[in-house]
């Protein structure tokens, strides 16, 4: 049997058995990205769920259940973690390339319709238009077989394949036929070569995620240590290791230890950020953008250079007809060369170019061909000649019709072609002969003689319609742009001045070097790249990164596969291939490329509130282990049980966390999220932490019961939390003046309902304590003001701006005032920290006087007052400050919360049996504040209370 009856009967049963035996087959099961067990034991066996399991169980052992709340957030965020990698594993394990529902070979001479694992090693593809290649095959056989490889190359045009080229897997069949012979199967071929690289698993990069997992690390170092510091110390206060054993004291001992060890670990704040990454991801997806990864909602803001590529992307891929121009002197009817374009536009072979003319061409008029020769992508031109009429129409690009005159700007085609080309667009020519051709023309595909140019056609892509606004706001945003694909550079270079950027002429990547600083060096000083492979497309991914940019990758292509598993953020458009969707990280779904602003707006908003938040978490732990060591170096009782502890971490930072850190932020961003957290979070924990120091050494030198200290402790940390919440929010909006204030309320449910006083071991902790531990309040305080007024300055350096406003958008910029007004204005702010001041002196004494009162009417009157007066006085000590800034809620806080302090007061006047200059002064001074807030000049200076809102963007 000769070669050519070799290759059109294909492999025989016994060979393909043969090939199969031996393993050489197209089947390809690549192991998973991560297994389900791997996966588990990265979230659930961890060094910190260890040791707050261990904590955990250890106190239902001991009967303590009260105490063991805070294991349900170590396990919720172990929940969170598995199923956040779980969906990552989802959606690398679809990875599927190729998805031909099945492979056309020649076996035994027949054809045949198999699966394409059943391919074989040496098969004989049948290839005809529309069918997926489906391994790698070398074509023995082309009948104007056109293959499409934009999905790996990036290529937008099909590329003709002859006798001896190769047909690669993934890609697409569009015209003609052919056979080819299988010559890389399995793992072997080039799409799957993709598909093992890109499966590789990783994690996005995260600043938030490795932050947090640092100061992880930094606890679980100490943790140890500082534990068996503890419980020795809890042991010493109970007696001694002999006593503490005999007597049960043990079992306090550990409930005191695992207090002091949990509060260190800021659990809440790997939930809280996971609850937020969670939060953003279900709100993209209602706008039609699938994130892959959590932390991938944080990466866009994060990205200071995009990289489109452009096929796709930018353009929507179909090739859109543009204009006709005719030739002055062409000597031909203009119905007849419209007539002709409308047969090419409807022919049954047309090309995507040819068919983009069909609305504009319609066939207005039956035409049979006498004689036709194809378009071919080698030669680049087809022609026709009808029965209907004499000579023959020749289409295709000039240069290949006409030659140098087709480029010369001494003929009037040359100078029309020349100038229609710097803009980008695509252009091809009609000529015509006055010869027809023959059927011997058309066997050996002669070009007809004497042609004329008749009409030149330009042709462009379609740009997304979205894609302008969203380059323009990148560049708003500092973000810079560079557009990367596989087609000719000077088309690519048009299209991006199309949608307004500063492109030149573009860079050819064939003649980019290989070296990563060259390489990184032409991508700074370039926009767009074109002719651009796959693996540069990587490597220059890589490039950038080694500059210090992070870089987002988008594209639809196979060939963008690598890229995008590469860059810190991958975005897919949804009709690209399951490849690239795969291993992005954000798959828009309705292909809406102006959708990534809307990323970037909720990466900025998680990135901005968790670094709030993270305060108020590191500055648990900060407060927590320094309280360990000392109270274990001093051999002092740890003065909280754990579920006292709860109150404090949910009242003033868990709950209001939660709803922090899902409010609208447009801050931008800046990287050291960590140093500026714990330049707050240190010395304010320190604080905390030499203030309930200070604190048990005065109780005990009072000798207090232990529920007394306790309930003092407790007192002094809810206190100073709440406050420290209140400083981390400001300025005040209406959203936050709500959680702020339901956690005031709150507190003072638990300190006062008998049912949570008795299950939290809270009691009164006497006179000579509530005095003693309001003055401590009072200095903690003053210092936490202290440490914000320099952690401000430190933070608006950074951010490069002079205040809280400008940096969280929550507060409307105050209306222009006169000198008078500015003065009234000056005034009033200072008339109500006076009087909040005042009211919140007066709450303390009337809540002391409780001590020396009888019946139980009289103190409920004089703690309820007390209180009230109180926590009016603290909410006007945080709203008084927008007052300056002409915030219109902050005049309306003001008002509210002054009224009743007038209230408040008048009862405390009518209820005492002797005139208080105090009360009254203080009733006085908050009805002068109100009525300067709402008369001229001052109540022209503020803005309008809806401005103020949480929805200002």
């Amino acid at each position: 049997m000769d070669a050519d009856a070799l290759d059109r009967a294909g492999l025989s049963s016994a060979e393909v058995a043969e090939q199969t035996a031996a393993g050489r087959t197209n089947a390809f099961a690549p192991d998973s990205s991560r297994s389900a067990w791997n996966i588990v034991r990265a979230n659930v066996f961890t060094l910190f769920n260890a040791i707050v399991f261990a904590c955990f169980f250890v106190l239902f052992l001991v009967g303590r259940w009260q105490d063991a709340l805070f294991g349900f957030a170590a396990f919720a965020n172990a929940v969170i973690g598995c199923v956040q990698e779980f969906r990552a594993k989802a959606a690398l394990d679809r990875l599927a390339l190729l998805n031909a529902p099945s492979a056309r070979v020649l076996r035994d001479g027949a054809e045949a319709e198999i699966a394409p694992a059943a391919v074989v090693l040496g098969d004989l593809f049948v290839l005809r238009a529309g069918d997926q290649v489906c391994a790698d095959a070398t074509v023995v056989e082309s009948r104007g077989l056109q293959i499409d490889e934009s999905m790996l190359t990036g290529e937008s045009d099909a590329v003709e394949k002859g006798y001896g080229d190769e047909a690669l897997s993934g890609s697409v069949v569009v015209a003609g036929g052919g056979l080819a012979r299988v010559g890389r199967v399995g793992a072997d071929s080039y799409a799957n070569r993709f598909a093992d690289e890109a499966k590789r698993f990783s994690l996005v990069a995260s600043e938030l995620r490795s932050s947090i997992n640092r100061v992880l690390r930094w606890v679980g170092w100490i943790i140890g240590p500082v534990g068996l510091l503890v419980f020795n110390a809890q042991v010493m206060v109970a007696g001694g290791y002999e006593t503490a054993f005999s007597t049960g004291a043990w079992v306090q001992a550990v409930v005191n230890t695992i207090a002091a060890l949990t509060a260190m670990i800021p659990l809440g704040l790997v939930l809280m950020t996971s609850i937020a990454f969670a939060v953003g991801a279900s709100k993209l997806g209602a706008k039609q953008v699938l994130v892959n990864e959590l932390a991938a909602v944080e990466g866009l803001a994060r990205v200071d250079i995009v990289c489109l590529d452009k096929t796709g992307t930018l353009t929507v891929g179909d090739i859109v007809f543009d204009a006709a121009h005719p030739l002055a002197d062409a000597p031909v009817d203009a119905a007849d060369w419209r007539s002709a374009l409308g047969w090419y536009a409807a022919s049954p072979d047309a090309n995507a170019t040819a068919r983009a003319m069909r609305t504009g061409y319609p066939l207005d008029a039956a035409l049979a061909p006498r004689a036709y020769i194809p378009f071919s992508s080698k030669r680049k031109w087809s022609a026709v000649s009808f029965d209907e009429r004499p000579g023959t129409w020749v289409m295709g690009a000039p240069e290949m019709i006409f030659g140098d005159d087709a480029v010369s700007t001494g003929t009037e085609l040359g100078r029309l072609v020349t100038s229609l080309s710097q803009t980008g667009r695509r252009t091809l020519v009609l000529a015509r002969s006055t010869d027809s051709l023959t059927s011997e023309d058309a066997d050996v595909e002669q070009l007809p003689i004497r042609l004329v140019p008749v009409v030149v056609l330009t042709f462009r892509e379609q740009v997304r319609g979205d894609a302008a606004e969203t380059l323009a706001y990148f560049r708003q945003q500092g973000v810079g742009i560079r557009i990367i694909s596989g087609d000719n550079p000077r088309t690519v270079a048009a299209i991006a001045r199309e949608l307004g950027l500063d492109a030149g002429e573009g860079y050819d990547a064939r003649f980019l070097p290989h070296d990563e600083g060259a390489m990184a060096d032409a991508l700074e000083q370039n926009v767009v790249f074109g002719r651009v492979t796959p693996e540069q497309k990587k490597g220059m991914v890589t490039a950038l990164q080694s500059r210090g940019h992070t870089v987002a990758m988008t594209g639809d292509g196979v060939n963008d596969a690598l890229a995008i598993k590469t860059a810190d953020i991958g975005i897919a458009m949804n009709s690209g291939s399951p490849a690239t969707k795969a291993v992005a990280r954000l798959v828009l779904l309705d292909g809406q490329f102006s959708h990534l602003p809307d990323v970037v707006a909720e990466g900025r908003q998680v990135i901005a509130n968790i670094e709030r938040v993270s305060m108020l978490f590191l500055n648990k732990t900060v407060y927590a282990t320094a309280l360990a060591i000392i109270f274990g170096i001093l051999i002092l009782e740890f003065p909280f049980l754990p579920r006292q502890l709860s109150i404090t971490d949910g009242l003033t930072i868990g709950i209001p966390a939660f709803f922090l850190a899902l409010m609208p932020n447009a801050q931008r961003y800046v990287p050291g999220f960590l140093r500026r957290s714990l330049s707050f979070a240190v010395p304010s924990g320190l604080i905390v932490a030499l203030g309930i120091t200070w604190y048990t050494l005065v109780a005990n030198g009072m000798g207090v019961s232990e529920d007394q200290l306790r309930t003092g402790a407790t007192i002094i940390l809810a206190i100073v939390g709440i406050w420290i919440l209140a400083v981390l929010v400001r300025p005040l909006n209406r959203y936050k003046v709500l959680v702020v204030g339901a956690m005031f309320i709150a507190l003072t449910v638990v300190f006062t309902v008998p049912l949570a006083t008795e299950f939290f071991a809270l009691v009164d902790p006497g006179e000579e304590l509530a005095v003693a531990l309001t003055g401590i309040v009072i200095v903690m305080i003053v210092a936490i003001e202290v440490v914000r007024l320099f952690h401000r300055r430190l933070v608006a350096k950074a951010l490069n701006t002079g205040a809280d406003s400008a940096r969280s958008g929550d507060v409307n910029s105050p209306r222009p005032r006169s000198p008078a007004a500015s003065v009234v204005v000056t005034v009033v702010a200072v008339l109500a920290y006076a009087g909040a001041l005042l009211a919140a002196g007066l709450g303390i004494l009337i809540l002391l006087s409780r001590y020396e009162v009888t019946g139980d009417p009289e103190v409920r009157f004089a703690s309820t007052i007390g209180a009230s007066l109180l926590l009016l006085g603290l909410l006007v000590l945080s709203a008084a400050a927008g007052l300056r800034r002409g915030s219109g809620l902050a005049r309306i806080l003001v008002t509210i919360f002054f009224a009743a302090l007038v209230v408040l007061n008048l009862l405390v006047l009518v209820a005492s049996d002797r005139w208080d200059w105090g009360t009254a002064i203080a009733a006085a001074l908050a009805a002068i504040v109100v009525v300067l807030l709402w008369t001229p000049p001052a109540a022209h200076s503020f803005g309008r209370v809806r401005d103020s809102s949480m929805l200002v963007p």
